[in-house]
């Protein structure tokens, strides 16, 4: 007879037997750092994957990732209430914890961490963090409170785990530099890893809230990647003022997409550039965000001038 699944803490919801070598999944940050503290006096790396859950292939390839580099992986498996400034967004987020559980079994997986909020922040998080001008603009213009929450959840996985490695997607490109800035702050010895966005056949940037689109917007969501690479050709010729407006209105001209905000910028400041000039040495960075219909969908591009 396989191993039974390995659930630590309250909360079992997932009765059934796993694929292949054993998983824990644990609900508590004491079974966490035990758990871990275990592993690491074994002399063995960690690498820590953050996830808000209702997994995909985009997080896979992060696990997969941290499973080439590391003797062990901890996946957190977290809706994190600090970082939505909108309660809806909240509210209608993917919770998907079953799949999710079989799919980190199966991608091999040391440890899911599945906590409650209560568990997380049994008092409310109050801290504020200097996050710089990385910080202001883009997500954090939009979203008043977003990265700060951000940093408040990555922050505490980072000290209930300590892990070798942090893996993070370059989806969320703004965020990398933001919970650099973080760490910086907060002294931890860790390695950031940032891994490339993983697409659907067509384009579409994999994201938990696909599931949201309707068929019709599902089709027409493509359209982001695409005219976002059908800018870098144009960018050989067209200055990056008309670079811009061109992303824009071309995303605005089509059924169903609403552009939030497209900006070209420098990929360690995150703000945004006037002229090809600059950045120096480093390629400028494209980050859009793109309602369609009323879903809210992000992507980026690098330009190689």
């Amino acid at each position: 007879m396989r191993p039974i699944l390995t659930v630590i803490g309250k909360g079992l919801h997932l009765p059934f037997r796993i694929i292949t070598s054993q998983m824990e999944i644990i609900r508590t940050v004491a079974g966490l750092r035990s758990s871990v503290e275990a592993l690491k006096n074994e002399g063995k790396t960690v690498g820590l994957v953050p996830t808000m859950g209702a997994l995909h292939k985009g997080h896979l390839s992060l696990v997969e990732r941290a499973r080439a580099a590391n003797d062990a992986v901890v996946v957190s498996v977290f809706v994190n209430p600090t970082q939505f400034n909108n309660k809806k967004d909240l509210e209608t987020y993917p919770r998907t914890e079953e799949a999710d559980a079989r799919l980190l079994q199966e991608a091999g997986t040391d440890i899911m961490f599945a906590p409650e909020a209560e568990e997380v922040y049994p008092e409310p998080d109050t801290r504020v963090f200097d996050l710089g001008p990385v910080a202001e603009v883009m997500e954090g213009a939009m979203r008043p409170g977003h990265f700060n929450g951000v940093a408040q959840i990555v922050s505490r996985l980072f000290d209930m785990v300590r892990p070798t490695r942090a893996y993070f997607g370059e989806k969320d490109f703004q965020q990398i530099a933001v919970i650099r800035r973080m760490v910086e702050l907060e002294g931890f010895n860790l390695e950031i890893v940032e891994c490339p966005i993983c697409r659907h056949d067509d384009g579409l940037a994999m994201s938990s809230r696909n599931v949201r689109l309707t068929p019709a917007q599902r089709e027409i969501a493509p359209a982001i990647h695409r005219t976002l690479k059908s800018s870098v050709e144009k960018a050989e010729t067209l200055t990056l003022a008309e670079t811009r407006k061109y992303v824009v209105d071309e995303l605005n001209s089509m059924p169903h997409m609403k552009v939030e905000y497209y900006e070209i910028v420098d990929p360690l400041t995150m703000q945004p550039i006037d002229s090809w000039e600059a950045p120096h040495n480093r390629p400028a960075v494209g980050c859009v965000t793109c309602y369609c219909g009323e879903v809210r969908l992000i992507d980026n591009i690098k330009y190689n001038k």
